[in-house]
């Protein structure tokens, strides 16, 4: 696992249901080609279900003791991030600045943004067949990301982190699914076929979280991974499946 210095404790939430993911689900259901979205991926709001979940996150926070709330709180510059950290310190009664940060944004899917597992095979086959050949892990979308940029990314954010020493002794991240894979593997320094079968099997809820802990040894410890306990009432209602059960081709839903 990789050894840094700065906060000793890291919680990395999933955002809360947003309609993008409500609408990702009635396209599977109605096995269509494309969302019907009527915002950009960036602007893509929470669903009601959604804003009572970062409400209930930080509603369970502020029944927890002070050593046990943030100190400080990072949010994917994204409006289902956002929404869901402002719920979560409004909901707990923080007195924090939420810091924005870009490299916590989603991963960026291109010409597939908004399209289904269905609708990339369809429109897109040659590139349906080419990430089958190079693998989720290091396929790029045509103007898009692959999820080892995503990792670039974690890894020079928790670097300027890590040259902050004490600047944040319990630090919340609200994100998303793809970054916080992200984040396990760069913590954990798992390889591609470990965290790529972390995805196939363990779902990762709305508004879950997964904590790590610093040990003594000054490495991250993995305490709870998507954790969806504190608003057990709500989360049921949102469970995708991992996108790995969608495939063979990348599935285009806003995560």
């Amino acid at each position: 696992m990789q050894v840094l210095s700065g906060p000793t404790e890291l919680v990395l939430v999933r955002h809360g249901e947003s309609r993008g993911n409500v609408a990702d689900r009635d396209a599977q259901r109605h096995k269509a080609l494309r969302l019907e979205l009527d915002v950009r991926d960036a602007d893509m709001p929470l669903s009601d279900l959604g804003a009572q979940q970062a409400t209930a996150l930080g509603r369970h926070l502020a029944s927890q003791p002070a050593d046990a709330q943030p100190t400080a709180v990072f949010s994917s510059p994204y409006a289902r991030a956002l929404e869901t950290a402002r719920g979560i310190v409004d909901g707990a009664g923080l007195e924090l600045e939420i810091a924005l940060d870009e490299r916590l944004r989603e991963r960026e899917l291109g010409v597939f943004d908004g399209l289904t597992g269905d609708g990339i095979r369809r429109l897109y086959p040659e590139e349906a067949t080419r990430r089958q050949w190079v693998g989720k892990f290091l396929y790029r979308p045509p103007s898009g990301e692959s999820w080892a940029d995503v990792v670039l990314r974690v890894r020079q954010l928790m670097l300027n982190i890590s040259l902050s020493p004490g600047a944040y002794e319990r630090l919340w991240v609200v994100t998303h699914q793809a970054v916080i894979l992200a984040f396990r593997l760069a913590l954990e320094g798992l390889t591609e076929a470990q965290v790529l079968d972390i995805d196939r099997g363990q779902p990762l809820p709305n508004c879950s979280a997964t904590r790590y802990r610093l040990g003594a040894d000054g490495r991250w410890e993995l305490d709870a991974f998507a954790d969806a306990s504190p608003i057990e009432g709500l989360a049921a209602q949102s469970h995708e499946p991992p996108v790995t059960q969608r495939e063979p081709d990348d599935v285009a839903t806003p995560s």
